[in-house]
C-alpha cells in the first residue's frame, strides 16, 4: 500500500507541476483561485510521497559502495547552492535556464547513488524523471530563453548560505534516520 501512496503522489506531483504546461486553457480559466488548487494537490503530493516512501517496507536492489556517500554529499553541497543561488537571483544563475530544476535532478541523482532499495528508486528516479520532462515541456512552450534579471553580490551570498542549509538538512537527515555522512 506505501508504494502505491508513493507512486500516486509522484503522479499527483508531476500533474500539478504539468498542468499549466499542457492543459494551458484548463488553467487559465481557473484564473488565481487555480495557484490555491495547486498549492494544495502539490501539499498533497508531498505528504503521499512521505508517507509512502517512509512507510514502504524495504526492498533490497543493490548495495551502494560507501564512497559514494561523498559524491552524493558533494552533489548535494551544487544542488542546494543552486537552489539558493536562484532564489537570490545570484548572477552566475541568471545565465542558467532552469537552475531550480538542475538542482532537483542533481539532488535526485545524488539519492539514487546512496540509496539501493526499490522505494528510493521510485521516488528518486520519478523525481528525476519528473524534473527531465519538466524541463523538455517547458523548452517547447518557450523555446527563446530571456536571461532573469540578478541582484550583484548575491552570489557570495548563496555560497556562504549553502553550507548553512546543507548542514540544517544533513542535521534533519540524521534526526528523521538517513545518516548522511558516513
Amino acid at each position: 500500500m506505501s508504494l502505491i501512496l508513493l507512486i500516486v503522489g509522484l503522479a499527483l506531483w508531476a500533474g500539478a507541476h504539468l498542468f499549466k504546461r499542457l492543459a494551458p486553457a484548463a488553467r487559465a480559466r481557473m484564473g488565481d483561485p487555480g495557484k490555491g488548487a495547486v498549492a494544495l494537490a502539490l501539499l498533497a503530493a508531498l505528504v503521499l510521497m512521505v508517507l509512502g516512501y517512509r512507510g514502504a517496507e524495504f526492498t533490497y536492489l543493490w548495495d551502494p559502495p560507501r564512497f559514494l556517500i561523498h559524491v552524493n554529499n558533494l552533489l548535494m553541497l551544487i544542488a542546494v547552492f543552486l537552489f539558493a543561488a536562484d532564489g537570490m537571483r545570484a548572477p552566475l544563475i541568471g545565465r542558467m535556464r532552469h537552475p531550480q530544476l538542475t538542482a532537483v535532478k542533481t539532488w535526485a541523482l545524488a539519492h539514487l547513488l546512496v540509496n539501493g532499495d526499490l522505494a528510493s528508486v521510485i521516488l528518486f528516479g520519478g523525481l528525476l524523471a519528473w524534473a527531465v520532462v519538466e524541463v523538455i515541456v517547458i523548452n517547447r512552450a518557450v523555446p527563446v530563453f530571456v536571461p532573469k534579471p540578478v541582484k550583484p553580490g548575491a552570489t557570495w551570498k548563496a555560497a556562504l548560505a549553502t553550507p548553512v542549509a546543507l548542514g540544517l538538512i544533513m542535521l534533519i537527515h540524521n534526526w528523521l534516520g538517513p545518516q548522511p555522512w558516513p
